[in-house]
């Protein structure tokens, strides 16, 4: 690991490397007023003049930089920007751009025929055809917060990125309520293939768009071979929303195309808004394929999860943000990720076009616009009563000191919520209201909890359900 205290000599390093690949007149200008400030581990900081200085070395000079500290600090090297302060204002950090859009190279399609009308795909006098793989850089891995909620699916991903069509995960089936971050997965899949496999052919669509395709091919070109050749091109084929992809000619073709993709060890990625077992007007053949690799199941995310999101988002804005706004809004905000970004972005745009510093008052009007007027507030009784219920025992029961199995589980779960949903509790007053507990064994609670919701179905499926039932109160 560099040392922290060696970024100026890290940064001459780098800008020796870049002055040999770049004009001079370029270098002058974008890169020596460029000043080092600081090297945490493989990230690097610097300093630039001006928030447009910053935007023109990210859209010009990023491949640049992005090899040069591969080669100078290593292959985990992150940069961030700090944009010097205009007058008493403090100063903004950015993080580096996530990459341009990954492009696929150019594929042989050979099913035009001349004296025939050409099909969607394929067009007369050229022999190779460019197929844009409709990635977008900011659904990278890096850009994509990890938590229970979506370790599982996170880490086969990692594992299909470093081995396409190679892994027992073919196809690979996410699925999950909206907004918890099932795009976002699939397409860091895509792009972190495209990374280390630049020559595959990656494809994203959408199941309605495959339908769309399918029938202008059939009934407005009368070209379904093209159709056909142009999909068995492809090495890695995301299907996003794949429960739209309705219509008995539109899934036989699917069919016939996931049959050619995975006999040829080509890797499929597949999103959807619930489980193959739950897919209705779905032929059965299909629906058997689907269940061929591993089914994921993406939550909705815990309190620590939405606050790192908060977090790392707020970092991309280069927006200072106080941690009890982001506690707030990780509290208030507890349905699925992308109503919780949604409503940081409404806030920070709120505080920029009023001039209004980012309070918890202002974060209190944005998300009562946005996600609706809290009705009841999450306290530590309200779980103990919903835990109750759901295991049909006593609050005496569940504060008792008995070792029964039910009891001990209802217990942990109790703790395990409290701990998430009410973030201004300690662990202390947790384990002093359910059964005057220390700390220790409400942290040992919620370890548990946590490892049993990833091992165990019938107890995820507790969680789940007790978690449904309280969060809405604060929707």
């Amino acid at each position: 690991m560099i040392n922290a205290t060696r970024h100026t000599d890290v940064w001459d390093n780098c800008l020796k490397i870049i002055q040999q690949i770049i004009e001079p007149q370029k270098f002058e200008t974008w890169f020596r007023p460029i000043r080092p400030v600081s090297l945490e581990e493989s990230v690097l900081t610097v300093e630039v003049p001006s928030d447009f200085f910053r935007e023109y070395l990210d859209s010009a000079f990023l491949d640049v930089l992005k090899m040069t500290l591969r080669r100078v600090i290593g292959t985990d090297a992150k940069l961030v920007y700090m944009v010097r302060p205009v007058h008493n204002e403090p100063e903004m950090v950015y993080p580096a751009s996530s990459g341009n859009a990954p492009v696929n190279p150019p594929v042989s399609v050979s099913s035009f025929r001349p004296g025939t009308s050409p099909g969607p795909f394929v067009y007369p006098g050229l022999q190779k055809v460019n197929i844009n793989p409709r990635l977008n850089p900011a659904y990278c891995f890096a850009n994509l917060i990890e938590g229970e909620c979506n370790k599982m699916g996170v880490t086969a991903g990692i594992n299909i990125s470093g081995a396409p069509g190679k892994t027992p995960f073919n196809p690979l089936f996410i699925f999950g309520g909206p907004g918890l971050g099932k795009t976002h997965l699939a397409q860091a899949i895509g792009i972190a293939i495209k990374e280390k496999f630049p020559e595959l052919q990656v494809l994203y669509v959408t199941g309605n768009e495959f339908k769309t395709q399918y029938v202008d091919a059939t009934t407005v070109r009368n070209k379904l071979t093209d159709f056909m050749a142009f999909y068995q091109k492809i090495d890695v084929l995301i299907v996003d929303d794949i429960q739209d992809l309705m219509g008995q000619g539109s899934q036989n073709a699917f069919f016939n195309i996931f049959n050619h993709l995975h006999q040829s060890g080509k890797q499929l990625v597949f999103t959807s808004d619930r489980s193959p077992a739950d897919l209705q007007n779905f032929e059965e053949r299909l629906l058997s394929r689907f269940k061929w690799g591993l089914s994921v199941q993406l939550d909705r995310p815990d309190y620590e999860t939405r606050l790192t999101m908060l977090r790392a988002r707020a970092f991309r804005e280069g927006v200072r943000i106080t941690e009890d706004v982001l506690e707030f809004l990780a509290t208030r905000v507890a349905s699925n990720f992308r109503e919780l970004e949604g409503t940081l972005i409404s806030l920070i745009a709120h505080a920029t076009l009023a001039h209004k510093d980012i309070t918890v008052e202002l974060a209190g009007s944005i998300v009562g616009n946005i996600v609706g007027e809290q009705q009841q507030e999450i306290t530590i009784d309200r779980v103990e009563d919903v835990v109750c219920d759901y295991f049909k025992i006593t609050r005496d029961m569940l504060l008792s000191k008995s070792r029964k199995r039910q009891i001990v589980q209802a217990r942990q779960i109790a703790m395990y919520m409290s701990r998430n949903l009410i973030p201004s509790c300690s662990l202390s007053t947790i384990g002093a209201e359910l059964g005057g507990k220390d700390h220790a064994t409400v942290l040992h609670a919620c370890t548990t909890v946590s490892d049993l919701v990833a091992t165990d179905k019938t107890f995820k499926q507790y969680v789940a359900d007790i978690n449904g039932l309280l969060v809405p109160v604060i929707r």
